[in-house]
């Protein structure tokens, strides 16, 4: 059985700022820091571990802000020495983030100085909310940082809906003031960096399709294969929804000369089960087509409307004249989050983003609406 995430941080992490902080300040109480702490962070989760250790650097540290992150700074490791590193600094980033905020410059300066070290993802995050020129302005000097660990935080703090973090309202509406930062990154020689640049863009698609959709034309000419990469892996949820643009940015442009049939291995499946369908294609016309085949489970809901979820099919090539066909087999079983309801659902088969083929299909032998154990429907 895994571990459980917020044993990341615990007993022995409270421990290690202790020491860490002693060293570094002489008049910090390393025992009255640590009383605080540990009667009560074994009943915390992760985040409020983080939390409670913060807390607790609020009421040992010096009140003057700039002396605390003096301090912490030191607790960083450097060329000579070891220090904190890990999950241990999730507290400095709540710490800095609840009260650093009337000092923009330093705590930015302390967050970066972390993030080689954890991350400052999650600390960046309310100065960008609270003045978002200003703290944009120093950012977007990161961009050109030495280390691809500050460079990866000028594009990862900045994410208008990063995961496990407060959402940034103001970028989520008007994204515009980041891109810039995106573009400085698009080929910067770090994987670790250009992925968090595609899932940045990935991001602002879900509000803005029509922008990534044309921020991804301008960057394909003369792409290379790693930014052809970050901008296919960008457009993941555009092409998925089938954005008509966006997968004209790569080769998926609408068909009239393909033809599809779709032909159903069984119209009725016991729950759980699978389905199994064929799909034909055909090129009728005189040039090659790229394809994109994808389909779409229609589920049934309480309410007996249809709710649609799509899955990635296969990309291929149709010479003129060519038919081909392939085989598929979808698994209906018991996921957390979703329940199941009896009675007809549909099938339907898309090429390049369009819906060309459909059937119906029942969902049957349910007592009682069930869930599971998994995160969505899975495809094998």
């Amino acid at each position: 059985m895994a571990e459980p995430l917020k044993h990341l941080i615990g007993p022995n992490t409270a421990r290690d700022t202790a020491e860490a902080v002693a060293r570094a300040s002489e008049t910090f109480d390393r025992a009255a820091f640590l009383a605080d702490i540990l009667p009560v962070i074994d009943d915390l989760e992760l985040m409020q571990r983080g939390q409670c250790i913060a807390d607790a650097l609020h009421r040992h540290l010096p009140d003057d802000f700039e002396q605390a992150a003096s301090i912490l700074h030191s607790c960083l490791p450097g060329p000579e020495q070891g220090g904190l590193s890990g999950w241990a600094l999730l507290s400095f980033n709540q710490y800095i983030a609840a009260h650093g905020r009337r000092d923009l410059v330093t705590s930015l300066g302390l967050l970066k100085a972390l993030t080689p070290h954890f991350t400052g993802e999650f600390g960046i995050r309310p100065f960008i909310a609270e003045e978002q020129d200003r703290a944009l302005a120093i950012i977007a000097g990161w961009a050109n940082d030495p280390n691809h660990h500050v460079r990866r935080l000028a594009s990862e703090g900045t994410r208008p809906r990063l995961p496990w973090a407060m959402r940034l309202p103001r970028l989520v509406r008007e994204p515009s003031p980041i891109l810039p930062i995106l573009e400085a990154l698009i080929d910067d020689p770090e994987d670790y960096v250009r992925r968090s640049v595609a899932n940045s863009l990935n991001d602002i698609a879900k509000d803005h399709p029509d922008l990534v959709a044309d921020f991804v034309e301008r960057h394909r000419a003369g792409a290379s294969k790693d930014r052809l990469w970050l901008l296919k892996h960008a457009s993941r949820t555009l092409i998925k929804k089938g954005h008509a643009k966006a997968l004209a940015n790569f080769g998926f442009e609408p068909l009239s000369d393909v033809t599809v049939t779709l032909a159903l291995a069984n119209d009725r499946v016991s729950f759980p089960g699978e389905l199994g369908f064929e799909v034909r294609l055909r090129n009728n016309g005189i040039e090659a087509r790229t394809v994109l085949v994808d389909y779409a489970i229609h589920h049934q809901k309480k309410d007996g409307s249809l709710s649609p979820k799509v899955f990635k099919g296969k990309s291929l090539t149709i010479r003129p004249g060519e038919s081909l066909a392939f085989a598929k087999r979808h698994t209906l079983r018991p996921i957390t989050t979703r329940v199941y309801h009896p009675g007809v659902h549909r099938l339907e088969v898309m090429l390049n983003g369009v819906v060309q083929a459909g059937a119906d299909f029942e969902l049957t032998a349910l007592q009682t609406p069930m869930t599971g154990s998994g995160a969505t429907i899975e495809t094998r």
